[in-house]
């Protein structure tokens, strides 16, 4: 049951019997017809700018029209009063009744109140993490993970038919750098000691020669399992010969990894697409072809760049997309001065086969060090796909971690930096998760391991587990007192008997749940979700505090048991709606707090 889905039904029913009386044109528009909380929740529940917008198509002023529109709308099931205010704005405020019935949907419906069909099913490809499989993923990822996670889940649930993409970059320069790193993996795992010597040899049979990139630990484990399956045979081999099979075993042995730390915060995504695999089955030949025969590839030489020169800037006759036709600020190169391909083309290539599968609306997660790449990719979209798909890029900015103010030392696994496994270990997958999502995506944000810990109002990861187990507490405290709480007596509870107002503010703030996740999905913003069990947390635990002080106000009322079941209901009904909340976030409620 959705409240405001109701009252903008009841609303234009109201408007459609005006327009059968003459009142409005038959063919009036509503799509203008705005019903919503007011600003000021003292004004009511809901109000409405029907008479401000269809005035002048009536031929009225808008407070003359205001009061045949109310006078259509008192009288029912739904409006206790309906007010005019201002120059003709209407003012709602619902029967008490309608607040119940909403418990009682929610009692019913579960942890599923509050899906929706806003998405009427359309698909969406949401890609996020898709960081280089030349390490394990490190704090860095952890936002882009959570955040693009949860966003596909709140899709999900407003009635989005989501895709979870991993975008492997499996090809190009920064591999090869990591196959040469466990090629010298490799030669110290079959020569333990000689680190040094076995690195000067792969300095001399590499040409150009040029040091290591990456000489974390993380990568002895590929070194020994190279040599486990081919002995010292790679060592003989030219580098033409043994790059492949080195690169190929490095590759699967960090996407395990990657994979595995996913896991473990309760990421899994249903599929990863391979750039090599795009490369190689020709679906960058027939994008760029594709573009090309449309006049939108060409050779030409790119303007030099005002101020800092990007790294794809060559001056020199090159293959160029023409961005600039879809709103880039200049057109991009799609192949590099050896003749291969730049990751452009690729990812040019890789968003032409998300839209060839179906995909209208994409939305990539990506680190706030990629925004200077937004603008091209979006253009890109918009010219394979003729204008037909439509990109949005989330951008997270980098998470601080530290420990009571200081900043936290580094891996000595990684070597240069924290993984995301560390930090999971360290306050458990639901705090990551949680935490993450309490700040927008593009917001500064610093995550500090004591505070995430703290048992107070300031941790909001705590303050909604707690009002979770206090739920539980209060049922808990009914059993050992012999009282009924089985389901049918909560569902067949007298919940007329709910009259205190802090009660019906709690029931008007449960019912606000299906509206949160709709405009959460509607703007990807997940974090508004955080915000939103926050302050029905505190809503709940407020309630709470007022029972001790006045007892008539205590959930268990041993002496009425039809008050006690009412206000269990109402209990349930905040688990649930908590719960639901929770499962958005993909974390799992606490029924004690240690």
């Amino acid at each position: 049951m959705n409240v405001f889905k109701e009252m903008r039904g009841e609303v234009e029913a109201a408007l459609k019997r005006l327009a059968a009386a003459g009142t409005l044109p038959a063919d009036a528009d509503f799509g203008r017809v705005a019903v919503e909380p007011p600003r000021d929740p003292s004004h009511g529940d809901m109000a409405t700018n029907a008479a401000m917008v269809l005035a002048k198509p009536a031929g009225l002023k808008p407070r003359d029209l205001a009061e045949k529109i109310v006078a259509e709308l008192t009288g029912g099931d739904w409006i206790e009063t309906a007010e005019i205010a201002g120059p003709g704005f209407i003012n709602l405020r619902l029967k008490p009744d309608v607040w119940r019935r909403v418990t009682g949907a929610i009692l019913a419906a579960g942890t599923a109140y509050g899906d929706g069909d806003a998405g009427q099913g359309q698909k969406v490809n949401v890609e996020y993490v898709s960081a280089n499989p030349t390490g394990p993923l490190h704090i860095g990822h952890a936002r882009g993970a959570v955040v693009g996670d949860v966003l596909a889940r709140l899709l999900a649930k407003a009635g989005y038919a989501v895709t979870k993409e991993y975008w492997v970059n499996d090809a190009g320069a920064q591999v090869d750098e990591l196959a040469w790193s466990c090629y010298w993996r490799y030669l110290n795992a079959l020569a333990p000691g000689e680190g040094a010597a076995n690195e000067r040899h792969v300095l001399a049979v590499r040409s150009p020669s040029t040091d290591l990139q990456y000489k974390g630990d993380y990568l002895i484990p590929v070194g020994e399992a190279l040599a486990a399956e081919h002995g010292d045979a790679l060592r003989d081999m030219t580098p033409d010969a043994f790059l492949p099979i080195v690169r190929d075993k490095a590759v699967a042995m960090m996407m395990a990894d990657v994979k595995a730390t996913l896991a473990d915060l309760g990421v899994e995504q249903e599929v990863f697409t391979s750039e090599r695999w795009v490369i190689e089955s020709g679906k960058v030949v027939a994008a760029l072809e594709d573009l090309g025969a449309r006049g939108l590839i060409y050779e030409g030489v790119l303007d030099p760049p005002k101020g800092k020169k990007p790294d794809d800037w060559e001056e020199r006759e090159q293959t160029l997309f023409r961005a600039t036709e879809f709103g880039d600020d200049v057109d991009r190169p799609v192949r590099k001065s050896d003749g291969s391909w730049t990751y452009f083309a690729s990812d040019i290539a890789y968003h032409r086969y998300k839209y060839d599968r179906g995909f209208l609306r994409q939305i990539n997660v990506w680190g706030a060090d990629h925004g200077g790449y937004v603008k091209r990719m979006q253009a890109a979209l918009k010219a394979v796909s003729g204008g037909e798909a439509t990109l949005t890029v989330k951008l997270c900015q980098m998470v601080k971690l530290l420990d009571k103010g200081e900043p936290v030392k580094m891996s000595k696994r990684a070597g240069s930096f924290v993984t995301l496994q560390d930090l999971i270990d360290a306050v458990g997958r639901d705090v990551v998760r949680f935490f993450l999502l309490t700040r927008k995506n593009d917001a500064p944000m610093d995550f500090d391991l004591s505070a995430v810990k703290e048992q107070s109002r300031d941790n909001m990861v705590f303050y909604v587990h707690y009002a979770h187990a206090r739920c539980r507490s209060v049922f808990r405290q009914a059993a050992e007192a012999g009282l009924d709480t089985s389901p049918a007596t909560l569902t067949g509870a007298d919940l007329s008997l709910l009259v205190a107002e802090p009660e019906l503010d709690l029931m008007k703030r449960l019912a606000e749940w299906p509206r949160a996740v709709e405009a959460a999905a509607e703007a990807e913003e997940p974090h508004r979700i955080a915000y939103y069990l926050y302050d029905t947390a505190s809503a709940f635990h407020a309630l709470w505090t007022r029972g001790k002080e006045e007892t008539t106000l205590r959930f268990i009322q041993e002496d009425d048991p039809a008050v006690t079941a009412a206000r269990l209901a109402l209990v349930e009904a905040l688990r649930t709606v908590i719960a639901s909340g929770l499962d958005v976030f993909g974390v799992t409620p606490v029924d004690e707090l240690s």
